[in-house]
């Protein structure tokens, strides 16, 4: 179906929900293998829009069956979708044209080379953009996909070095990951999450443990030492016997990986590991950026040992400024722009461990700066559940708005949490801590008035969460664009 015929041939591929975050990655690498791509999906406007009109991949808005014809060689379709649910989809079912979920595609892709799979509950995104800069440093020939798109990558979600090594973002929601074929996995960290499919931590767990088995004979486990979960599904994996060589990394790993020091100066970050003599430097804030480079260092010198390579000096130079120019990924502690001294930036973290952590990195990087923080929460199971350590997860905000939920159509909540419930157990807990004030608008744009007076030269504004609240940001940074002109 999704075979090295399809890629030689310059197949028409036509992609359903293309501008879902995996799918137009994928239309990416097909694009640049030259085949024909186009798709479809909902008329709403997402960032994987400019990416599909940078490299001038049709798309199409609407729904439309007659754009099905016996021409195109394969259709590939997003989990959203099914025959039942999309005219397009059955069109091509009617007339027997190969179809395959977004997720096989991408692991039948996998098979044809030796591939590597970045999974986790937090970190695999940024993680997977650290290990592209690293390859291109390396001169490494890797293909590279990540699920959002990387500012060092020109803003595509993907970068083409060679073909000879697969990197990518695999996913842990309803098992996606289960369908790609890894010689060697990255795993970040384990908790719970995305409980509307996995309602306890140990179901998310051996879910985990089912993708690393997927490693063959002679694979690589690397695993975050500093992470529980992560070291506990190593340690099942290492009581397999399966022959997988177990690589740790972290603050409290031992061996190479091992981080054994990291300080903040003046905005930049300073870490080393065992494995090399040389300091490293990155510009984004946060240790758990440091987890992300250790693990990308470590991953790029296996692959250098196995290409018989070393890592040379000038192999290093160019991982010391790769690090120290590395930009990250949209909505990874962004920042969107500077204007009357506020930073304005954005911040997909939707869990309260992300939530703490980014918070901690960005506080650690502007110690003299207040943090002021839009937050919307996405879904209703995981607010429920996680509710209590969400509300402790703001501690290193000054002053944080909250709004409704972004809800999700694949979950089904019957329960009593909602936005307001979020905002009054998290201000029970600031108040009682001395944390700042707490405010609550249902509508995020409603909250634009009051934060043009709060906010002052000075300060840093974060939008925050995997919700639509990201605008509000943005509009902000406009309106003291022309107050400041």
């Amino acid at each position: 179906m999704f075979t090295e015929d399809i890629l030689k041939q310059q197949s028409k591929v036509y992609l359903i929900g293309i501008k879902g975050t995996g799918v137009c990655a994928l239309a990416e690498l097909l694009h640049f293998a030259n085949c024909d791509v186009s798709g479809s999906d909902i008329p709403e406007e997402f960032y994987t829009d400019a990416i599909l009109k940078k490299l001038n991949i049709p798309f199409y808005t609407d729904i439309d069956p007659s754009r099905i014809n016996k021409d195109i060689s394969l259709v590939i379709h997003s989990a959203a979708y099914t025959a039942e649910t999309n005219q397009e989809l059955a069109r091509a079912q009617e007339l027997e044209i190969p179809i395959i979920k977004y997720t096989d595609a991408l692991g039948e892709l996998s098979k044809r080379f030796d591939s590597i799979g970045v999974c986790g509950v937090h970190g695999k995104t940024t993680t997977t953009a650290m290990c592209g800069v690293m390859m291109r440093a390396a001169n490494l020939p890797a293909q590279v996909l990540v699920g959002s798109a990387v500012i060092d990558f020109d803003g595509m979600s993907t970068i083409s070095l060679g073909n000879k090594y697969f990197i990518a973002e695999t996913c842990e929601y309803r098992e996606h990951f289960l369908s790609f074929h890894p010689k060697r996995i990255i795993l970040t960290s384990v908790e719970s999450d995305h409980q509307d499919y996995f309602p306890t931590y140990e179901s998310i767990r051996d879910a985990f443990v089912r993708y690393c088995r997927n490693l063959p004979e002679g694979g690589q486990l690397f695993y975050c030492a500093d992470d529980s979960g992560a070291s506990e599904v190593a340690n099942i994996i290492k009581n397999d016997n399966r022959n997988i060589e177990l690589i740790p990394y972290g603050f409290t790993a031992k061996g190479d990986w091992q981080i054994t020091s990291y300080h903040v100066d003046t905005g930049k970050a300073f870490f080393s590991v065992a494995g090399f003599s040389n300091d490293f430097e990155l510009s984004i804030p946060g240790k758990h950026e440091a987890l992300n480079a250790a693990v990308s260092l470590a991953l790029t010198k296996e692959l250098l040992k196995n290409e018989n390579k070393k890592a040379d000096d000038i192999i290093i130079d160019n991982i010391k400024s790769a690090f120290k120019n590395f930009k990250s990924t949209k909505r990874r502690s962004e920042t969107i722009g500077i204007e009357n001294d506020i930073i304005f930036m954005d911040d997909y973290g939707h869990h309260p461990t992300a939530i703490k952590t980014t918070l901690e990195g960005i506080k650690s990087f502007y110690p003299k700066r207040r943090l002021i923080v839009s937050f919307m929460s996405h879904t209703f199971t995981r607010t429920s559940y996680l509710l209590d350590d969400f509300a402790n997860a703001f501690n290193d905000a000054d002053i944080v708005f909250f709004h409704k939920i972004y809800a999700s159509a694949r979950e089904d909540y019957k329960g009593g949490v909602n936005g307001v419930s979020l905002y009054e157990k998290t201000q029970v807990v600031r108040n009682s801590a001395q944390k700042g004030e707490t405010f609550y608008y249902e509508e995020f744009m409603d909250a634009f008035d009051p934060l043009c007076e709060i906010l002052k030269p000075g300060d840093i504004f974060l939008t925050l969460g995997a919700g639509n609240n990201w605008p509000l940001g943005v509009k902000l940074l406009k309106h003291f664009e022309v107050k400041h002109d």
